[in-house]
């Protein structure tokens, strides 16, 4: 923890009971994990640059994974509360609309479904290569059961 930050937003996302009217039993996250981690460097670098955080933690997880059970987390620090809300809620979005994640609901009764969501989209960002902050993508990245990436 950071003495300087005055304010810490932490998201967590959860898998619910129910998809429009249906019970959901468990789902199922598959994820392309190599672009994954690019795309997660990206991000955090992108944050960094547009709010002044303190800290960021991403992570997301993958595999079978049941009712109740934590799929995603975000966890952003400030000097101030405004940046970090809003550099967290900028990143869950990004993970929802830009990360090659998908996920495969497991219906009361044995149904599956894919979940329909929004097409990947690309932000393209315009940064000259020596302002990017160094990163390491396997520093980012490690390696557990049902863990994605954590940066």
């Amino acid at each position: 923890m950071d003495d300087d930050a005055g304010g810490i937003v932490l998201f967590v996302g959860t898998i619910r009971n129910q998809t429009d009217g249906r019970r959901v039993k468990s789902l199922e996250y598959q994820v392309y994990r190599r672009m994954a981690q690019r795309e997660i460097a990206k991000l955090e670098e992108e944050i960094r640059r547009r709010w002044p955080v303190k800290s960021i933690t991403l992570v997301h997880r993958e595999g079978k994974l049941k009712v109740g059970d934590v799929s995603v987390v975000v966890a952003v620090s400030a000097s101030h509360r405004g940046e970090a809300f809003d550099a967290a809620r900028y990143a869950i979005d990004r993970i929802k609309d830009s990360f090659p994640i998908w996920k495969r609901e497991k219906f009361k009764g044995g149904r599956y479904s894919w979940v329909r969501g929004t097409p990947i989209q690309s932000h393209h960002t315009s940064i000259p290569e020596e302002e990017k902050p160094e990163t390491n993508v396997r520093g980012i990245v490690r390696q557990r059961t049902r863990s994605l990436v954590e940066a």
